[in-house]
């Protein structure tokens, strides 16, 4: 089987049986039958070449517009989303400033901690040695 296409030759054919068909259509009834008789095989045409265009797209490995619009829908979806983490980032460096003097408040904190406990465990030993010696 040969896969042979000569699009002009199609669009030919295509355009001398359109055009006998429309011409015996005016022909048998001109009013709006005949009209949109007309219109409704202008529809099935469009639609048929449509598909027919999409198939011989896909085949020789083309993209069609549908293909390159969703591309780009996507595209654009991926470069919003870019931006959102960019803005993320940005607030968690803004962030990272304050957890740094967060850090050392906590870390001075601690070292008090540790020296008031020190105390009072020099205290509680001063007075058990006071009862003691009681």
């Amino acid at each position: 089987m040969s896969n042979d296409y000569n699009l002009f030759e199609i669009w030919k054919d295509f355009y001398s049986q359109s055009s006998n068909i429309f011409d015996e259509k005016v022909m048998e009834s001109f009013p709006s039958e005949g009209l949109g008789q007309i219109l409704d095989m202008n529809l099935q045409v469009k639609k048929l070449m449509d598909e027919t265009t999409e198939r011989y797209l896909q085949f020789v490995n083309v993209p069609s517009r549908n293909d390159i619009a969703n591309l780009s829908s996507q595209l654009v979806n991926v470069d919003a989303k870019v931006d959102s983490l960019e803005e993320l980032l940005e607030e968690n460096k803004g962030k990272q400033g304050n957890q740094g003097s967060f850090q050392r408040e906590l870390t001075d904190l601690k070292k008090d901690m540790k020296s008031l406990d020190n105390k009072l465990n020099q205290i509680l030993s001063l007075l058990k040695s006071s009862e003691a010696t009681k």
